[in-house]
């Protein structure tokens, strides 16, 4: 069985979007299977009283000029500022619950993260939610259908609830096991414990 991390997510979240873009090769060159788990951080973060950025325009540049430098430095093209924070970044999280399970959520999520940061539309709001769908092939009615019913609406609270319940706090966070690692800067010290279950040093 080959080695697996857990990336959990929101779509609402900012550094997501340099995950996003890097896993694909990551997973091709580690071998490792990361497993994409889309949740609900909103009321994790409103059960913490805390709101990132909202109302913190020093922090929401800093965050801005941040996610610049790291996207240059791995070679990902980023239009920062990006329209912030999404509307409802909920409904996009429910698609990708739907994705996920029928096997092109990966191929949602990334669209979706590219139209918000290549092309300023948030992830949650329309077109981009309609036009990113039928950009993969799928029915936007039929999978906003599928986004509210009984049996989605279940998993996504689970996953919420799961999440929270590992100590999740903020998006991405990676788990390997019980270890959580939590930032895209992150990413490369949950492989680290993945592969070998300590860090390795960097120099």
């Amino acid at each position: 069985m080959p080695a697996q991390i857990d990336f959990w997510f929101t779509m609402g979240s900012t550094y997501t979007y340099l995950t996003v873009v890097r896993l694909p090769a990551i997973e091709q060159e580690t071998g490792i299977h990361f497993v994409w788990r889309p949740f609900d951080l909103n009321p994790i973060l409103r059960e913490m009283k805390h709101t990132p950025f909202k109302d913190k325009p020093t922090k929401a540049a800093y965050m801005w000029r941040d996610i610049e430098r790291r996207a240059v430095m791995h070679g990902i093209e980023a239009k920062v500022p990006a329209p912030y924070p999404s509307k409802d970044s909920a409904r996009a999280n429910r698609i990708a619950i739907v994705g996920m399970r029928e096997g092109w959520g990966r191929d949602f999520v990334c669209a979706s993260y590219r139209r918000w940061f290549l092309h300023g539309e948030p992830n949650g709001e329309e077109p981009s939610i309609s036009e990113t769908l039928r950009a993969i092939g799928q029915d936007p009615d039929r999978v906003l259908g599928l986004a509210y019913d009984e049996e989605r609406t279940s998993a996504f609270e689970a996953e919420t609830s799961t999440a929270r319940s590992l100590g999740i706090f903020g998006s991405p966070t990676f788990t390997v096991g019980k270890e959580l690692f939590w930032g895209d800067d992150r990413l490369e010290d949950a492989i680290d414990w993945c592969q070998h279950g300590h860090l390795l040093k960097r120099h």
